[in-house]
């Protein structure tokens, strides 16, 4: 009898590890899947690695003639892209200054749009960190150029003035658009964002200012050690330092602090899962670095009869130069950036609504105008950070009401409407305000 029930023993206990083994496996199966949901959810966050990103995302085989389709074709603003070769056309035939700035300006904004979009399609192969940092260089690539080709004609006011608009359009006119569009998307709610890199992005640009503001002081105070000699000094010192403090924040932002530069809401999961359509690309990588050359290429071509009609729109519109430099050229500059921040506000992604529009604001103060002197500085042209007073003291005020509609984390249309009041005030000021170094233009 005992031998008979060792066996029947032993069987059972093989069955019942059989039914815990396939309990465990069940169990790990479902912790499997866990995970799996858990991986997608952070992706879709952009908290994990751009790798991973990169070889979940799927990308297209376009012919050319589909990715000219795509990318020419297939936005009604490209039908502005005929005026740049006009303006080429009436610069050789008629000359007229007036002419040439307009058309030049008009064929740019489609340009400068479109080098949003390519960006965008690269950085679905980058992850979001680097996606947004590639969004905010190449959104800045109009106003590089720009004031490159200003610095060769020695139009050092032109480039001071260019690169303080396009800073106070992407504080006041870009985040204010994105708040007051994404606002009435969302209007029974106030939209999120994480306050806690808000407060570090106007701690760089007070920094900035700071480096702007000195300069200037030093100059209208009569304090200078060696006059004429100290603030281009003081200016080159700066603007090396404010390069280095750039290096240090991308460091800091794509390597020690990557996962607290990703959305943390969860509430915009939501969001994300229903528009998961649209999150698809529609050229390859290789397809997007092409055209953000030939894009590139194209806006250089144009800049060229661009700065060199400024003067001449100034005398014919009899608009003053500074008005020009601030307000006009910088709106179209920003298409790109206007466009990214509005579609992630409608999509209830503030964070990168802000990583766009403040971080293009950063780019440029911390890193665009102190490039631009070191770059004088090999050309032998003497630009320096003093933007003169008022000019000074506009960018002051616009950082410091910026902070403070950031400070709380949260946007709603009434925000962003008052950013954008805020602009249209600085835009008239600088309608009624004279440049007294225009005549040194």
């Amino acid at each position: 009898m005992s031998h008979c029930k060792v066996p029947a023993l032993i069987e059972a206990q093989v069955e019942m590890g059989s039914v815990n083994d396939l309990e465990h496996k069940s169990l790990f199966g479902k912790e499997e899947d866990a995970t799996q949901t858990k991986a997608a959810s952070l992706m879709e966050q952009g908290s994990l690695s751009p790798r991973f990103h990169e070889h979940t995302t799927k990308s297209p085989k376009n012919s050319v003639l589909r990715s000219i389709k795509i990318v020419i074709l297939s936005n009604k603003l490209n039908l502005l892209l005929p005026f740049g070769p006009l303006a080429i056309l009436v610069h050789y035939m008629i000359d007229s200054k007036g002419w040439v700035f307009l058309l030049s300006l008009i064929g740019i904004t489609p340009l400068a749009e479109r080098l949003g979009y390519a960006t965008e399609q690269l950085a679905f192969y980058t992850g979001p960190t680097v996606g947004g940092l590639l969004n905010a260089t190449f959104g800045n690539v109009t106003e590089l150029i720009i004031s490159i080709f200003a610095l060769k004609n020695g139009m050092i006011r032109v480039v001071q003035l260019t690169l303080l608009g396009s800073i106070l359009s992407n504080m006041l006119l870009v985040l204010g658009c994105a708040f007051f569009c994404g606002g009435l998307v969302f209007y029974q709610k106030d939209q999120v964002f994480d306050k806690g890199i808000a407060v570090v992005n106007s701690g760089l640009l007070l920094m900035a200012v700071m480096g702007i503001l000195f300069p200037a002081v030093l100059h209208y105070t009569h304090s200078e050690v060696h006059a004429g000699s100290s603030e281009m000094a003081l200016s080159r010192f700066s603007s090396c330092i404010m390069l280095i403090a750039y290096a240090a924040y991308l460091f800091f932002q794509l390597k020690s602090q990557s996962n607290s530069y990703s959305p943390l809401e969860e509430e915009t999961n939501q969001n994300e899962e229903t528009s998961a359509e649209d999150e698809d690309p529609e050229i390859s990588k290789w397809e997007a670095i092409i055209w953000l050359s030939i894009l590139t290429a194209w806006v250089s071509l144009l800049s060229g009869y661009l700065v060199d009609a400024i003067e001449g729109a100034s005398v014919s519109w009899n608009i003053p130069i500074a008005f020009i430099s601030v307000i006009l050229l910088p709106i179209v500059g920003n298409a790109a950036e206007h466009a990214g921040a509005i579609m992630f506000a409608m999509k209830d992604k503030l964070d990168l609504s802000l990583g766009v529009a403040i971080g293009s604001s950063i780019q440029i103060s911390m890193f665009v105008v102190p490039f631009c002197v070191v770059i004088g500085w090999m050309m032998g042209e003497q630009m320096d950070l003093n933007f003169q007073l008022f000019e000074t003291a506009m960018l002051f005020i616009t950082v410091i009401v910026v902070a403070f509609f950031l400070q709380e984390g949260t946007s709603n249309y009434f925000k962003g409407l008052m950013l954008i009041l805020c602009y249209l005030i600085v835009a008239a000021s600088f309608f009624v305000h004279e440049d007294p170094h225009e005549d040194a233009i």
